[in-house]
């Protein structure tokens, strides 16, 4: 018999400080060349108005003179005027603000060239959480990609985001959000919306990954990611922009909800391109954070003791001591005015910067930053410059914090330029090939996200079993928003009144296969409808076509009774009972699918959510009123107007038999033998008294058929003798899905292995009958599955999948590396 090793987990080691990396070490080398006003200047990162560049601009100064360390660009400081062609101009802005740094080392050869920080704030669905909003591809928002549950969607969106920011001069990105949409805002509360993946801990942080991954992959590297908004604001009671808010949670609390995402997005266990390299922290103090309920803390953004106690954690300390970067929320907002200055009289500018640093941020954020008694931000700026540069040269202590917070800055701009010089500062102009041209993508994203929401499928296929006929009339009732992005910019509208009928029209009018015709199409907006409902205006032909429609299409976004005019549609639902009678009624939502309730779902025929509201959705929207693509999403937040529970959705599935089997490494090393040879195992395993059972699970699946979240748990017991006594249950928790654990046997007998993971109840049957003497080889036996009702699946489309590669196998002198044991079972 062949003796055989297996190679296991080493036992964990104590945690050690880091080795520099290269980047590191540049920059350690480099700050030490660097003169107090440089390295203060390194610390901040401002705004602008417009995009004038020249010796006498104010961003001029700040750069050139002053040293700052970063420009966060913004269509409401007018850095995107409206043209032909915004991405060159940004791109041409871009490389203007970069020109200036070489220019001015070019003519003081003995100042150091440092590239600036240039930042963006993109997270997707357009106006008006974008700020680009033509020339690059449109992207869908977070709660869409979340909607998929698929990763690798996120990889591609987050890729396409970091080529084509990279391309047009950004390296410096504020994203993604990895709050958790945990529960349904209330009234007056924050509102995330479609800016969130989703509901699960788990989830955001597997799509948080894969989006920052992609971010990294498809800029080459060369932008660096920080994501927001740490360490959660998904319990805030309030707008983070107006108001500082205060949510009552202790830490513990905070580390199985809130803080989870960001414990996957810096764990450095995970690949690099996976783990984020800064985190924006926001504006939000916390009751009962170290158990003591009546205690709050400041903002935690100037809270050093809490700030220092969550990156002391075991999870983030490791990413902290590498070099991660925090990054303050916006130090001149209304929320930190309001809070620290409530009587509008003694905005100290200097002083909110000095004690924010002192919390541990590393990179400052201002914008509008303007002390009382200054006329402007720059004001405040220089003179908050100025106030840090005496505080370096007189206190060591603050000469110190300023040194080790320069340091991580450079290190990740040394991370995405290799070297400071103009060839890898200033882009070509070349770089600007191959923009907005990734439709494909969010076609992706939107054909697995839209997500029947009522009735289920299998009563879908009944109340809608054809799509409309030509010889049917459609109305078209569109929530249409407007609203501007800076005082001088031009209107927006998210949605046009028409762009559902549009679609339509494209893709099955006449020039399209005639399914439908134009004349026959009618589209209205929810301002149009409002104004029929108050009955203030003459509307009896809206009223007529609404009368004689066989259907009625519902596109809606966000519902809020601060927009009255999008509560129109269940307004008209509840009041005009006549004109909706005996229509099919469908509604798509193009924002977040929890604004309707039991009742107003009651009254449509079907209700699906598309979440995002860019073109490729309005069109993926049509082709499911037109049964062409089938709705295969599944909501990533509860929604409680039908019932459905995330943390229900995301447990175990009752109907699922849980597999089992031997967990033996893939692979097998045999001391002694001859590299690059490969045996194949040819003799079933054996187990007696005394050895260890590893043991696995097969991938547990909750009830929306996806693998359960990291920690569900499971119970496996162990049963010996006749009776079936247990002798003995191990608890654990799952990891991708799969729960490991091992038994030793110690007695011989018939001993039987079952598991559960509440509620799924039945697993598969382990059996070996061990004696005293001779192994016994392991059976799997098959319960008897417990009868239950499923419905019909809705039909999808194949996929075709890409053949797997062969990866080749390294192996160590001496050793063979063969593949394991884990095929017998």
């Amino acid at each position: 018999m062949i003796g055989l090793s297996f190679v296991l987990p080493a036992n964990p080691v104590l945690a050690q400080t880091p080795t520099p990396s290269a980047d590191q070490v540049a920059a350690k080398q480099l700050v030490a060349k660097m003169t107090p006003e440089e390295k203060v200047g390194q610390l901040f990162l401002v705004t602008f108005k417009g995009v004038d560049t020249s010796s006498t601009s104010q961003i001029f100064d700040l750069v050139v003179n002053r040293h700052i360390g970063g420009v966060m660009l913004s269509a409401a400081n007018g850095n995107f005027p409206i043209s032909e062609n915004v991405p060159r101009d940004t791109f041409l802005l871009t490389n203007q603000l970069q020109q200036l740094l070489v220019d001015n080392a070019a003519e003081k050869p003995n100042s150091n060239l440092i590239p600036l920080f240039i930042g963006i704030s993109q997270e997707g669905d357009q106006f008006p959480n974008d700020q680009i909003l033509s020339g690059l591809t449109a992207i869908p928002n977070a709660l869409s990609i979340g909607a998929t549950w698929k990763p690798e969607l996120s990889n591609s969106v987050g890729s396409v985001v970091g080529d084509e920011l990279r391309r047009i001069g950004f390296n410096l990105y504020f994203g993604p959000s990895l709050d958790v949409l945990a529960s349904t805002p209330g009234a007056g509360s924050e509102d995330l919306g479609t800016r969130s993946f989703g509901g699960d801990p788990f989830w955001v942080g597997e799509m948080g990954k894969a989006f920052i991954s992609g971010l990294h992959e498809g800029s080459d590297g060369r932008v660096i990611v920080i994501s927001k908004h740490f360490p959660g604001s998904g319990g805030s009671d309030r707008p983070a922009e107006s108001e500082v808010a205060t949510v009552r949670k202790s830490l513990e609390q905070l580390k199985q909800i809130e803080l989870a995402p960001f414990f996957a997005a810096t764990g450095t266990q995970n690949p690099k391109e996976t783990r984020t390299d800064g985190l924006s922290v926001s504006h939000i103090r916390y009751q009962g954070f170290q158990g003591n309920i009546r205690a709050t803390t400041k903002p935690v953004s100037f809270d050093g003791t809490a700030l220092l106690q969550l990156m002391a954690l075991a999870e983030f300390q490791p990413w902290r001591d590498s070099g991660g970067l925090l990054v303050s929320d916006d130090l001149g907002s209304q929320a930190i005015r309001t809070f620290f200055d409530p009587s509008g009289v003694s905005f100290d500018g200097r002083q909110i910067a000095r004690n924010a640093l002192l919390a541990g941020n590393d990179l400052l954020y201002v914008n509008n930053f303007v002390s009382t008694g200054d006329t402007t931000s720059f004001e405040t700026i220089t003179k908050t410059l100025d106030f840090f540069t005496q505080k370096y040269r007189e206190d060591q202590a603050f000469a110190q914090r300023v040194n080790a917070s320069v340091e991580r800055i450079l290190s990740l701009k040394y991370k995405a330029f290799d070297k400071f010089d103009e060839s890898t500062i200033i882009l070509p102009e070349a770089s600007l090939s191959h923009l907005g041209e990734y439709e494909q993508v969010a076609f992706d994203v939107a054909q697995q996200a839209v997500t029947l929401i009522s009735p289920g499928p299998t009563e879908l296929a009944d109340v809608l079993a054809r799509p409309p006929e030509m010889k049917e009339k459609i109305v078209f009732l569109t929530d249409v928003v407007t609203g501007t992005q800076c005082d001088k910019c031009p209107e927006q509208v998210t949605m046009t009144v028409d762009s559902m009928q549009r679609a339509v029209l494209r893709l099955y009018g006449p020039q399209a296969g005639g399914q439908v015709s134009g004349g026959r199409l009618n589209s209205y907006s929810f301002a149009d409808l409002e104004l029929m409902l108050n009955g203030t205006t003459d509307t009896a032909a809206m009223q007529a076509n609404i009368r004689e429609a066989d259907w009625i299409v519902f596109s809606f976004q966000k519902i809020s009774p601060e927009r009255p005019i999008s509560l129109a549609m269940k307004r008209f639902l509840s009041e005009r009972q006549d004109l909706v009678r005996n229509k099919k009624l469908v509604a798509f939502a193009f924002n977040a699918p929890y604004y309707l309730d039991s009742t107003d779902i009651s009254k449509l025929t079907a209700y699906y959510a598309l979440y995002s509201k860019i073109p490729t959705f309005i069109d993926v929207a049509a082709r499911v009123l037109f049964q062409e693509i089938p709705a295969s999403g599944v909501l990533p937040v509860s929604v409680p107007g039908t019932g459905y529970d995330l943390i229900e959705a995301t447990s175990p599935d009752p109907a699922q038999i849980i597999q089992l089997s031997l967990d033996f490494p893939d692979i097998v090393t045999i001391p002694g033998g001859l590299a690059e040879e490969i045996i194949q195992p040819t003799q079933i395993p054996l187990f007696k008294v005394g050895d260890n059972l590893p043991l696995k699970t097969g991938i547990i699946q909750d009830q929306n058929h996806n693998p359960v979240p990291d920690g569900t748990v499971v119970r496996f017991s162990f049963s010996l003798g006749d009776e079936n006594s247990i002798i003995q249950q191990v608890e654990t928790t799952t990891s991708s899905g799969i729960a490991r654990t091992s038994f030793r046997i110690q007695n011989p007998g018939l001993l039987e292995v079952k598991a559960v993971s509440e509620p799924a109840l039945t697993s598969q049957i382990l059996r070996l009958d061990i004696s005293a003497t001779e192994g016994a080889q392991v059976t799997a036996i098959a319960p008897t599955p417990i009868p239950t009702h499923t419905e019909e699946p809705v039909p999808t489309l194949a996929p075709t999948l890409a053949p797997t590669p062969t990866i080749p196998v390294t192996t160590t002198p001496g050793e063979i590396r063969v593949r394991s044991f884990g095929g017998w079972l």
